[in-house]
């Protein structure tokens, strides 16, 4: 085989490679984005819960109401 053959070959190997490889690491930033995206909304439903779940507690719902008595 002729040596600039196989430097052609190897070059192109080696660009599919590197194509795939930056494509790989984009799809993979992407869903890294998307997942935080997720967990944010996730953290923020959470917080949601606890806070509408606290409301539950007598001593919360007794604290609260006699903080608005006092107020007015």
């Amino acid at each position: 085989m002729d040596v600039q053959l196989i430097v052609t070959l190897l070059t192109i190997a080696v660009s599919l490679l590197t194509i795939i490889v930056v494509g790989l690491m984009a799809v993979i930033i992407a869903l890294i984005i998307k997942l935080n995206t997720v967990a944010k909304n996730i953290a923020a439903i959470s917080e949601n819960i606890s806070d509408a779940t606290s409301w539950f507690s007598p001593v919360k719902l007794f604290g609260e109401v006699s903080r608005l008595i006092r107020r007015k």
